[in-house]
């Protein structure tokens, strides 16, 4: 069994905020595998279901983001888990938006909700760091957090979310690149090639320097034939036949 958990703040004033991509990470995954109703238990909501060929519980903290990690550390307590079992998602400055990344253990950035939980369960759990990028100043990074996404990010925004729906399954089996690599065909999926290759096949080549000059210097060549020959086209036929 495996706990994948989403930070976020509850409540619908903070639903669409930059901080709670996390939160809309687990509904999109629940809604797209069918998962059960979410419950509230854990000081959060849960719910269960079924990612490829593993179970899965998805928790979503309603304790606010500082105190993330009581919710998670009892959780992961209840259901005998170890910190190798969680993934964490949530929202990171240091990634431009679309942007995702999984990391194994390491320090939380200042992350209030990372800290929170590394304060109960300890630091070698995995992270979903899906970047929602920066402000460009320290002193404007709690305001931008806590602001919902521009229109302008919706696109980007939906395909991720769909990219960690889709591969969720890969998470959940451990197969950390094919999953990263789901979400990367979503936000940048590739150009048709064959369509590309049709549309350049269907104008003529341009010519080439070389070409164009050859070109250029036959029709001098013949213009200057045809200055010179003043023979009348009945003399041009009979000298044909001679």
């Amino acid at each position: 069994m495996q706990l994948f958990v989403g930070l976020g703040n509850p409540g619908g004033k903070y639903a669409g905020n930059r901080h709670n991509i996390g939160f809309m990470a687990l509904d999109r995954i629940a809604e797209d595998h069918g998962f059960g109703p979410w419950k509230g238990k854990f000081q959060g909501e849960i719910t269960e279901g079924v990612l490829g060929r593993e179970k899965v519980l998805l928790l979503k903290p309603m304790t606010f983001m500082n105190n993330s990690g009581q919710s998670v550390g009892e959780a992961m307590r209840f259901y005998k888990l170890t910190p190798a079992d969680v993934t964490v998602f949530h929202d990171e400055l240091d990634l431009a938006p679309g942007k995702l990344r999984l990391k194994q253990g390491g320090g939380h950035a200042g992350h209030n909700g990372l800290r929170s939980i590394h304060q109960h369960i300890g630091a070698e759990y995995q992270r979903v760091r899906m970047g929602v990028g920066h402000p460009g100043h320290k002193d404007k990074v709690a305001p931008y957090v806590l602001s919902d996404f521009a229109k302008a990010d919706q696109g980007w925004l939906d395909d991720v979310l769909r990219g960690c729906a889709e591969g969720a399954p890969e998470l959940a089996a451990g197969e950390g690149g094919k999953f990263q690599n789901a979400v990367a065909l979503r936000v940048n999926p590739p150009r048709n090639k064959d369509n590309a290759a049709s549309k350049t096949s269907d104008k003529p080549a341009p010519a080439s320097g070389s070409q164009a000059a050859a070109a250029q210097k036959a029709q001098q060549m013949k213009a200057a034939a045809d200055a010179r020959d003043r023979r009348t086209p009945l003399q041009k036929l009979k000298d044909k036949f001679r």
